[in-house]
C-alpha cells in the first residue's frame, strides 16, 4: 500500500513540474529581451556607448557656379559664338579637406579624341591655386599666364589671339559636346615650370588628391 501512495506522489509531482515549466515558457520575463551573450546586452539592445564614438562625416568637397548648372546647356557667353567678348564662367567651391595644400582646375571637352588617344582638347588648366581660395570670378583675365594669386594657367594653345587662358568651346555642327569642369583638391603645391602641359599636372597630382568635384555642361552650336 505504501508503495503505490510513494508511486502516486511521485507521478503527481512530475505532473505539477510540467505545467509549471509550461506557464514559465507562455510568460517570458518583463522586457522580452533574450539573454545575450556574456559581456554584451541582450534582445538586440544596445549597450552603453555602442553606436556612439562614431563622428559625423564631414560634407562633401563640392563645386558649383552662378553662370552654370551641372547638365544644363552652356550660356552662349561663355562660348566662341559671343567672340570676343566670350568670358570663363565664375566657379566656387566648399567643404575642402582640411590638409588642402592647393587646387588644380581642368576644364576640357569630352568628345573628340584626337590621334585616336585617350587625351581629349583641353580648354583651361589652373594650377597652384591657394588653399584659401573658394572661387575663380567669371572672367578671369586670359592675357597672362600667371594670375593675381600666383596661380598658372594654360589652355596648351599658348598665342591663339593672345590668349593663354580660357578658350571658350567651340564645337563644330552637330550634336553636343560635353564639358568637364573638375577640380582637385591637391595635398601639396606643384613644382612644375611655367611650360607645364596637362600631362606634366596629372603626373604631377598622381597620388596626391585628396578630393574631386566636378560640373559637366553640354553645349553645341
Amino acid at each position: 500500500m505504501r508503495i503505490k501512495i510513494f508511486l502516486l506522489l511521485t507521478a503527481l509531482a512530475f505532473l505539477l513540474a510540467g505545467v509549471v515549466t509550461g506557464i514559465a515558457r507562455q510568460n517570458p520575463p518583463a522586457g522580452g529581451n533574450t539573454p545575450g551573450r556574456a559581456g554584451q546586452p541582450g534582445g538586440g539592445a544596445q549597450g552603453p556607448g555602442q553606436g556612439a564614438g562614431r563622428g559625423q562625416q564631414p560634407p562633401p568637397f563640392a563645386m558649383m557656379s552662378n553662370s552654370m548648372a551641372d547638365g544644363s546647356f552652356l550660356a552662349v557667353k561663355y562660348t566662341c559664338t559671343a567672340g570676343p567678348a566670350a568670358v570663363s564662367p565664375d566657379l566656387h567651391w566648399m567643404n575642402p579637406p582640411r590638409d588642402t595644400a592647393s587646387f588644380v582646375l581642368i576644364v576640357h571637352d569630352m568628345e573628340p579624341r584626337p590621334r585616336k588617344g585617350v587625351d581629349d582638347i583641353l580648354h583651361w588648366m589652373v594650377w597652384n591655386i591657394a588653399p584659401t581660395a573658394t572661387q575663380l570670378p567669371e572672367a578671369v583675365p586670359s592675357s597672362a599666364q600667371q594670375l593675381p594669386d600666383g596661380s598658372m594657367q594654360t589652355d596648351e594653345n599658348s598665342g591663339q589671339g593672345g590668349n593663354v587662358g580660357y578658350r571658350p568651346p567651340c564645337p563644330p555642327a552637330g550634336p553636343s559636346h560635353h564639358y568637364a569642369f573638375e577640380l582637385f583638391s591637391i595635398d601639396q603645391k606643384l613644382d612644375l615650370p611655367d611650360t607645364a602641359t596637362r600631362a606634366d599636372v596629372m603626373k604631377a597630382i598622381d597620388g596626391h588628391i585628396l578630393a574631386h568635384a566636378a560640373l559637366i555642361v553640354p553645349y553645341h552650336q
